[in-house]
């Protein structure tokens, strides 16, 4: 544990103080540590010194204005104070291209501007999600432009980013951190500072590169369980079923070290993780001339959930005799999953298109976001309230089930006759369904045992086209 100093106080510096790195920055300073977040957009630093914050994390607000009025955190630009820090954590942005490579400028840019000002005994941690062989093939070369060593003069690990947005504070302080070294010293002091520092079990892998994996095989494999649950609740629409009924009996199952487990259908996939780490595997693999099938076929199903979940309110309208254009659907909710305000690559974008381009005319409205940001990228100026949203309206998409949208009084709400509830991510339980067909409206979920033909009629159609 040569390169994590044996004293009471550690300083602690985050570089990238964005969503990641300030709740682990927050984090840190709320237990005590000396913490400093560098960040280079001198926007964020001065709304921080302002009283605004713009993530829109449960509790990190607090957090982090706590930690800055008792002086153990503080927000710069100035990437020189990482110098006195003991422990250095990188925690940049690091998105894919399109071709699934790895955009490696913010990166790079963060691990020149700390070499400047390495000194020998420190240990850099890096947090952000990278392809394999990423830490001692482009960060460990950047930082020894120092003329310093790693593994010698400096230690170098390698601990996965593995938070989900609204519940990234508990699992901080809740979830197994996985670390990986540069050789025995550095994993040994990345697993005491962690130890130290949340107080968790932490998992210790004998690479980088092991390291590396652990946090792209979680996100391959949750991309791929929902495109599994997406095509499954369209499997199920066939015949009429319900797809949770479906999920919840097929989970009892034991297999391995728990049970089967199906996640669920939705609108689609969004945020800053699944919809690239899939890419990075694959991009990876082939470049060492390994074609992985998985990955891009789960990227496709989930790529292709808004246009699906858009057509099924366009044509229940249609079923309605109501004519798309002219018809008037409010879409609520626009984050990339509930109870946050993240528009980060979220599928609703490609919902709104959808119904955009079949004629409807569309409001948004979602609390959560920032009105501007998500005019920007629809094109549509938020509703400035729901009751502004939903009037008329001859659908109502929930597409993100936000706390705000928990206890809606549907039979109050000034919509049109017959108008359509288009479940997106609600998962409605079907005692609410009949709630809101006694109200009077009509409800189409996902693979949720409302396709045409019903149950009966599916059968009998199954019936005749198999010749029984």
């Amino acid at each position: 544990m040569r390169f994590l100093p044996d004293k009471d106080q550690l300083r602690v510096a985050v570089i990238g103080f964005g969503y990641v790195g300030s709740c682990i920055a927050a984090t840190l300073a709320d237990r005590g540590f000396d913490v400093v977040g560098v960040d280079t957009d001198p926007r964020l630093v001065d709304e921080l010194a302002r009283g605004h914050c713009r993530f829109a994390e449960e509790g990190l607000a607090e957090l982090i204005f706590r930690g800055l009025a008792d002086g153990h955190l503080r927000v710069t630009t100035d990437i020189a104070e990482a110098g006195s820090a003991d422990v250095v954590l990188i925690s940049v942005g690091t998105p894919v291209r399109e071709d699934g490579s790895l955009a490696e400028e913010q990166l790079r840019g963060a691990c020149r501007a700390l070499s400047e000002h390495l000194r020998p005994g420190q240990l850099i941690v890096l947090k952000s999600t990278v392809p394999p062989g990423t830490t001692r093939g482009i960060v460990l070369p950047l930082l020894e432009e120092s003329g310093l060593s790693g593994g010698v003069d400096f230690g170098l690990a390698f601990t996965p980013e593995r938070l989900a947005e609204g519940t990234a504070l508990r699992e901080l302080r809740t979830f197994p951190i996985v670390a990986g070294g540069l050789g025995a010293d550095s994993e040994a002091a990345a697993e005491a500072f962690w130890q130290r520092a949340l107080g968790v079990e932490v998992i210790p892998r004998d690479s980088l590169e092991a390291a590396e994996i652990v946090k792209l095989a979680s996100n391959w494999w949750i991309d791929l369980n929902i495109a599994l649950a997406n095509e499954l609740a369209k499997f199920c629409a066939l015949y009429g079923v319900d797809v949770l009924d479906v999920i919840s009996a097929a989970n009892t199952i034991p297999k391995g070290a728990g049970n089967v487990n199906i996640l669920l259908p939705s609108v689609g996939v969004g945020g800053s993780c699944l919809t690239k780490d899939p890419w990075m595997v694959w991009r990876s693999a082939d470049r060492l001339g390994l074609q992985i099938r998985t990955a891009p076929a789960g990227r496709e199903v989930n790529a292709g959930m808004p246009e699906y979940t858009a057509q099924l309110a366009v044509d229940e309208l249609v079923r309605q005799g109501k004519n798309p254009t002219g018809s008037k659907v409010a879409v609520l909710g626009l984050a990339f999953k509930n109870d946050t305000g993240d528009l980060r690559a979220t599928p609703t974008v490609g919902a709104v298109k959808t119904l955009a381009k079949a004629g409807l005319t569309v409001s948004v409205y979602d609390p959560l976001v920032d009105a501007d940001a998500a005019e920007e990228l629809f094109g549509i100026r938020p509703s400035a309230t729901l009751e502004e949203a939903v009037r008329d309206a001859d659908c109502l998409a929930i597409l993100a089930l936000h706390r705000d949208f928990h206890d809606l009084d549907f039979a109050a709400l000034p919509v049109a006759e017959n108008c359509l509830v288009l479940d997106g991510r609600a998962y409605y339980p079907k005692e609410k369904i009949a709630e809101l067909r006694a109200a009077g409206y009509v409800y189409r979920g996902i693979g949720r045992g409302d396709a045409i033909p019903g149950p009966d009629e599916g059968a009998q159609r199954i019936w005749t086209e198999t010749g029984r």
